[in-house]
C-alpha cells in the first residue's frame, strides 16, 4: 500500500500493454479471488433481497440462521445440495446432466475482464487489478451471455417437457431481444472511448462519466439488462403461473442450485459491467477524489468498485419488491418496437457529435443536451408503451363469444356464468 502511493508511475492506469505479464501463481490466484468474490456476492445478495423485500413487505426476513441470518443462503445451498437427485425416465440423460454446466460456466468467465482496480503490488509484482484484458473484451461478455441462452435451451429440450421447453423458447426470445438493443448501447461508448477494451473504457473516463455524457445508452442498458437478467418485470421465462416454472421445472439438488447460482452471477456481472461502462469504473466519485488525491490509488478504488456493484444489485432488488411481471406482448414490443429503434437513431447523433469533434468543434454542451433530450423521449416513450399496453382490452369490444369448442379446440369458457346466461 505504501509503495502504491508513493509513486506516481503505480497510480497509472492500467492498459493492454500491462497484461499477459504475470507469473502462473499470480494468474492463479486471481482467478480464485474472483470466483470465491462471485461466490461470496452471490450469498449476500440472497440475503439483502430476502431483507429487503421482507421489509418492503412488513416482514422480518430470514434471522435464525447465523446472526441476523446471514447465514441462510449457505444454509440453503447445503440444503439443495443434499436434497435427492431426481431425473425423470425419458430425458437424455447427457444434455440435462450437462445444461446447467453451459448455463453457469459463461456467467463466470464473462467478469474476467471487468477492472477492479489500477496497478497494485502484490507480493512486489506490479499487476492490473484485473484477471485479463483484451482489445474485444465488452464483446466476449455480449458472447459469454449468448452461450448462457444455449444452456437455457437444452435445458428446456432435454427435459422432455412441454412447460420446460416453452420455457426455454421464451428465454432465448427474450435474450436475443434485449441483447440486440443492448450491444446497440454499447456502441456508443465505443465511439467515444475509441476502445473496446474494459480498462481503457475507465481510463477514457478520468474526466467525465459516460453516464452524464451517454444517458440515454445507460437508460438503454439499465433497461435492457433487467430483460437479459430474466429477474422482474422480465421473469417471463419463468412465468409460474403460466408454464409452471420455466426450464427448471424437472430439475433438482445441485443442477437446480446452479441455475439459481448463475442467475445472481449474472446480476453480479451485469451490474459490474454497468459500473464498467457508464460509472466509470474504479473511479471515486467527484467529491471524493477533488478532496482527496490517493482515492484511486492503491486498493482504495476496488471499494468504490464494490459500492457502485452494490448499488445496482440494490436496484434490481427493489425492482423485484416493486413491480409486477409484464405480459409477454409488452415484452416484446418494448424490445423490438422501442429500444432497437432508439437506438439506432441514438448511435447516429452521437455518430455525427463525434465526427464534428474530431474537426475540431467544441460540442460538449450539445453532447449534453441532446444526450438528456434523448434520455426524456426514451422515458416517456418506454411510460406510453406500458400504459398503452394494459389499456387495451383482451378481446374486441362487443365482440360475440364463440363456444369453447367450436373451432376445434376443447378449452374451458374464460367467463362461464355470463357464457350461459348470454345462452
Amino acid at each position: 500500500m505504501g509503495e502504491l502511493t508513493g509513486g506516481a508511475a503505480l497510480a497509472a492506469d492500467p492498459t493492454l500493454n500491462d497484461f499477459g505479464k504475470d507469473p502462473w501463481w499470480l494468474v492463479g490466484g486471481k482467478a480464485v479471488a474472483v470466483f470465491a468474490l462471485l461466490l461470496l456476492t452471490v450469498l449476500l445478495t440472497m440475503w439483502v433481497e430476502r431483507r429487503v423485500i421482507g421489509r418492503m413487505q412488513l416482514r422480518v426476513g430470514p434471522n435464525r440462521a447465523g446472526p441476523f441470518g446471514l447465514l441462510q443462503g449457505l444454509a440453503d445451498a447445503l440444503k439443495l445440495a443434499l436434497k435427492e437427485d431426481i431425473v425423470p425416465r425419458r430425458v437424455d440423460r447427457v444434455v440435462f446432466v450437462l445444461a446447467p454446466v453451459i448455463v453457469t460456466a459463461p456467467a463466470f468467465v464473462a467478469f474476467s475482464v471487468i477492472p477492479l482496480g489500477p496497478m497494485v503490488s502484490v507480493f512486489g509484482h506490479r499487476t492490473p487489478l484485473q484477471l485479463t484484458d483484451l482489445p474485444v473484451a465488452v464483446l466476449l461478455v455480449l458472447a459469454t451471455a449468448s452461450l448462457g441462452v444455449y444452456g437455457g435451451v437444452l435445458m428446456g429440450w432435454s427435459s422432455m417437457s412441454p412447460y420446460a421447453l416453452l420455457g426455454g423458447l421464451r428465454s432465448t426470445a427474450q435474450v436475443i431481444s434485449y441483447e440486440i438493443a443492448m450491444a446497440l448501447s454499447f456502441v456508443a461508448v465505443f465511439l467515444f472511448a475509441g476502445t473496446m477494451s474494459t480498462s481503457e473504457i475507465v481510463a477514457a473516463q478520468s474526466g467525465t462519466w459516460y453516464v452524464v455524457l451517454l444517458f440515454p445508452s445507460f437508460a438503454v442498458y439499465v433497461i435492457t439488462m433487467m430483460g437479459e437478467s430474466g429477474r422482474i418485470p422480465f421473469d417471463l421465462p419463468e412465468g409460474e403461473g403460466e408454464i409452471v416454472g420455466g426450464v427448471h421445472t424437472e430439475y433438482s439438488s445441485l443442477k437446480f442450485a446452479m441455475f439459481f447460482l448463475a442467475e445472481y452471477v449474472s446480476l453480479t456481472t451485469l451490474s459490474a459491467l454497468c459500473t464498467t461502462l457508464f460509472l466509470g469504473g474504479w473511479r471515486a466519485p467527484a467529491p471524493i477524489s477533488t478532496v482527496w488525491e490517493g482515492a484511486n490509488q492503491g486498493w482504495w478504488p476496488l471499494l468504490w468498485f464494490l459500492v457502485k456493484v452494490w448499488g445496482f444489485i440494490f436496484f434490481f432488488i427493489w425492482l423485484r419488491g416493486t413491480l409486477p411481471r409484464v405480459r409477454y406482448d409488452q415484452l416484446m414490443k418494448l424490445g423490438w418496437k422501442v429500444l432497437m429503434p432508439f437506438s439506432l437513431g441514438w448511435i447516429l447523433v452521437v455518430a455525427t457529435i463525434r465526427a464534428f469533434r474530431n474537426e475540431g468543434y467544441d460540442t460538449g454542451r450539445i453532447m449534453l443536451i441532446t444526450a438528456f433530450a434523448a434520455g426524456a423521449v426514451l422515458v416517456v416513450t418506454f411510460v406510453w408503451e406500458v400504459l398503452r399496453g394494459r389499456g387495451e382490452p383482451p378481446a374486441r369490444a362487443g365482440a360475440e363469444l364463440v363456444p369453447p369448442a367450436a373451432a376445434g379446440f376443447p378449452v374451458p369458457p374464460l367467463d362461464a356464468p355470463h357464457y350461459h346466461g348470454r345462452r
